[in-house]
């Protein structure tokens, strides 16, 4: 007697409707019943409404019977489902589409608004980006308490590769400016998970004020002081011959000043709740700045910061400051040394570091770090990075790192 052999076919089983507990749970029971391969699994919740996606295998004798019982459960659970067969062919392109790069784009804003996402979309659909998918990594606003959330981030996961990913960076830093929104475009790898150096500005950074400008405020020469510093951070003139002249400035100033300017410096918003998340998370932490070690000493010892280089200023036995500075200045090339630095003392690989700053001297530590980021940074530097924040605070870095407030509990919340 012949007997029929039996045939798998691959079957796409689309479930959507109010969630409740033990629904994977009473859909897989009877998969399992049948024997059915699991090929491909996905499932989404947005306010309690379930969007799962089943690709399995299954012989041909049993996928009817496997169906029916299907329809009938969901009829019990009160949602729908669907079926699409997927042949041989089909399921073939698929698996070979993984292999295509994969990216990250983060989109960050006190708010976001549908015309700010649909810009952001129609940027990626451009370059010939597949969204395979969304993720909100900041929690729920508040309708009735709105100054509860006063941020909001979703992650889009891409499939493929950019058509120009150059035009793309422009395309999103044009539309950050213009939205006044923030963009993180990342390579999804191994590295991206694995961040684990990160190396901070002070001034104007962690800190929003420039401490020279403070010490010079104090010395009587702050309009000279402040009109150097700003063409230095724009680039405009060499820092170390900036630096120097700044320096010079402040001759004969009492050095206990230092001590009211470093307890009275205004911390960036969002500082606290980053340095708490990267020492619990065991991310080695250093200050490099163009600024001075006696600032950046205080700031160690409010966070824990594993390493500060910065200028050491030289102060003579009646405890003024002589104008002159002891040691190498630490301007923008030092940095990026220091980063590579510390890094192969900490046994980690460059792909691995991050890179926080606002101003030009930041741009080669920003440049050699595996994720470099413009903080509320110059036109100058903005331009020039791959990625930028200038909405939001200093924890917004968190989500370029793909940190969802909930996995922070009760300490990541504001």
């Amino acid at each position: 007697m012949e007997t029929t052999e039996e045939k798998e076919e691959q079957i796409l089983i689309r479930i959507t409707g109010q969630d409740r507990p033990g629904l994977t749970a009473s859909i897989m029971e009877i998969l399992a019943r049948h024997n059915a391969h699991i090929l491909d699994i996905g499932q989404a919740d947005i306010h309690s409404t379930l969007s799962l996606g089943i690709l399995i295998r299954i012989g041909d004798m049993h996928s009817g019977q496997v169906m029916k019982e299907l329809l009938f459960k969901a009829e019990e659970l009160n949602v729908n489902i669907g079926f699409l067969p997927v042949s041989d062919e089909e399921y073939e392109a698929w698996v070979n589409r993984q292999g295509k790069n994969r990216f990250i784009l983060t989109v960050i804003g006190r708010t976001l608004s549908a015309k700010q996402i649909a810009a952001a979309t129609k940027i990626i659909a451009g370059q010939g980006l597949n969204i395979d998918s969304i993720l909100r990594l900041t929690g729920r606003m508040s309708i009735k308490n709105p100054e509860r959330n006063v941020r909001a981030c979703i992650e889009f996961s891409l499939r493929g590769t950019p058509n120009n990913r150059e035009q793309m960076q422009a395309q999103l830093m044009h539309l950050a400016s213009e939205q006044e929104i923030d963009f993180s475009f990342q390579r999804d790898d191994m590295y991206r998970r694995m961040r684990r150096l990160i190396c901070f500005d002070m001034d104007s950074t962690l800190i929003q004020t420039e401490c020279i400008d403070e010490l010079a405020a104090r010395a009587g020469v702050g309009e000279q002081v402040k009109a150097i510093t700003e063409r230095a951070m724009r680039g405009e003139i060499d820092f170390k011959e900036s630096f120097t002249q700044r320096v010079a400035l402040l001759k004969g100033l009492d050095a206990g000043v230092m001590q009211d300017i470093a307890e009275h410096m205004p911390i960036t918003e969002g500082a606290d709740r980053l340095m708490s998340v990267l020492k619990r998370c065991g991310y080695k932490i250093a200050i490099l700045s163009g600024g001075f070690t006696y600032f950046g000493e205080y700031l160690r010892h409010r966070y824990g910061i594993d390493y500060v280089y910065a200028n050491e200023l030289e102060i003579d036995d009646d405890n003024k400051l002589t104008g002159r500075y002891v040691g190498e200045i630490v301007d923008g090339r030092r940095k990026a040394e220091l980063l590579k630095l510390i890094a192969q003392v900490e046994q980690v690989n460059l792909a691995q570091t991050i890179a926080v700053g606002d101003g030009a001297n930041d741009l080669p530590m920003i440049s050699e770090a595996g994720l470099g980021i413009a903080f509320h940074a110059k036109p100058r530097v903005k331009a020039t990075a791959q990625q930028a924040i200038s909405t939001i605070g200093l924890d917004g870095v968190l989500y370029f790192l793909g940190f969802k407030d909930s996995y922070l509990g009760e300490q990541g919340k504001l």
